[in-house]
C-alpha cells in the first residue's frame, strides 16, 4: 500500500505560521472580550431592568423605563449643566495656558528641556495625589492659599465649602494639573513648523502678529483640536477630583454626572438605573467624537 505524500515544505510553514499568530493573538482577544466586551453588553441588559445589586431576586424587564426617567428629571439635568460648565470651563482654560506656555517656550533656544520636564510635573501626578494636595492648599483655616491671602491684608475665602467658589476650585485644580497635556502636545505643533516658512515672513517684514496668524496658529490648530477632544472626554467623566475635594457639595453645586452615577450605583443601589445612566453617557461620547472627527476631517480637507 503506497503511503501519503509528505506535505509540501512552504505550504506546512504558512499553516504554522497561521497557529503560531492565532495563539498569540488569542489569549488577548478573550481578555478583552471578558474585560470590556461582555461588561458593555452586560450593562445594556440591566439598563433595561429594574435590578439593584442587594434587592437579590430576578431582574425585571421594564423597557426604557430608565432612559425615560434620566431624560426626564430635572436632577439630571442640573448635574447635566454643571458637567458642561466645568468641561467648558477647564478644557478652555487649559487650552488657553497651555498654547501660550508653549509658545513662549519655543521661543526660547536655552532652558526648554528643564522648563518642559518643570511644567509636566503635575501632570505625572496620581489625581488621587493631586486632589489631597490641594485639599490642604484650599483649607478655609489651615490652607496655604488663604494663609497667602491674609498676609496681603485678604480676606478669607471658604473655598470647598461654598457654592460659588467649589466648583471654580475644581476647575483651578484639573487646569493646574492638565494644562501640561495640552501644552505637550501644542509644543510639539509648533516645533515642527517649518522654519523656512518664518525665513520667507522675515524677508517680506511681515510682523509678528501677522506670522502668529498666519503661518503659527493655522499649523498648530489641528494638532490643538485634537488634543482639547481627548481633554474633554476625560473632564466629561471627572469623578476622583470630585470625591476627594468636595464629595459632590456643597450641596449638589459639584456633582458631575460621573459623581451622581457613583451615588445612583453605590449608595441607592439601583443597579438598573444606574447602568441605563453609563450607556447613554457612552452614547453622548460616541456622537460628540463623532461630529467633532468629522469637522477635523473637513478641516483637513479644507
Amino acid at each position: 500500500m503506497a503511503s501519503a505524500p509528505p506535505p509540501a515544505r512552504g505550504r506546512s510553514r504558512r499553516l504554522s505560521d497561521r497557529g503560531l499568530a492565532v495563539a498569540f493573538i488569542s489569549p488577548a482577544m478573550l481578555l478583552l472580550l471578558a474585560m470590556s466586551v461582555f461588561p458593555l453588553l452586560w450593562a445594556l441588559y440591566l439598563s433595561f431592568t429594574d435590578y439593584s445589586a442587594t434587592r437579590g431576586g430576578p431582574a425585571n424587564f421594564i423597557g426604557f423605563g430608565n432612559y425615560t426617567a434620566i431624560l426626564t428629571s430635572a436632577q439630571v439635568h442640573t448635574r447635566a449643566l454643571t458637567t458642561l460648565i466645568y468641561v467648558v470651563g477647564a478644557v478652555g482654560l487649559q487650552t488657553v495656558l497651555g498654547f501660550g506656555i508653549a509658545y513662549l517656550i519655543s521661543r526660547r533656544t536655552h532652558g526648554r528641556g528643564v522648563l518642559t520636564t518643570l511644567f509636566l510635573v503635575p501632570m505625572m501626578l496620581s489625581p488621587v495625589v493631586v486632589g489631597l494636595f490641594w485639599r490642604f492648599m484650599l483649607d478655609a483655616q489651615f490652607g496655604v492659599i488663604n494663609s497667602m491671602l491674609g498676609s496681603v491684608g485678604l480676606g478669607q475665602v471658604e473655598w470647598l465649602t461654598r457654592q460659588r467658589t467649589a466648583l471654580l476650585s475644581l476647575v483651578v485644580v484639573d487646569t493646574w494639573q492638565w494644562t501640561p497635556f495640552i501644552m505637550l502636545i501644542a509644543l510639539a505643533g509648533l516645533t515642527a513648523v517649518p522654519k523656512y516658512l518664518y525665513e520667507a515672513a522675515s524677508i517680506d517684514r511681515a510682523s509678528e502678529w501677522f506670522r502668529f496668524r498666519t503661518i503659527t496658529l493655522p499649523l498648530v490648530w489641528p494638532l490643538l483640536l485634537i488634543a482639547v477632544m481627548f481633554r474633554a472626554i476625560e473632564a466629561f467623566r471627572l469623578f476622583d477630583l470630585v470625591y476627594i475635594l468636595t464629595n459632590g457639595g456643597p450641596g449638589v453645586s459639584t456633582e458631575t454626572l460621573s459623581f451622581h452615577i457613583y451615588k445612583v450605583a453605590f449608595l441607592g443601589f439601583n443597579t438598573g438605573t444606574a447602568s441605563a445612566y453609563g450607556i447613554l453617557m457612552v452614547l453622548v461620547v460616541i456622537v460628540l467624537t463623532q461630529l467633532y472627527l468629522r469637522y477635523l476631517n473637513k478641516l483637513k480637507e479644507g
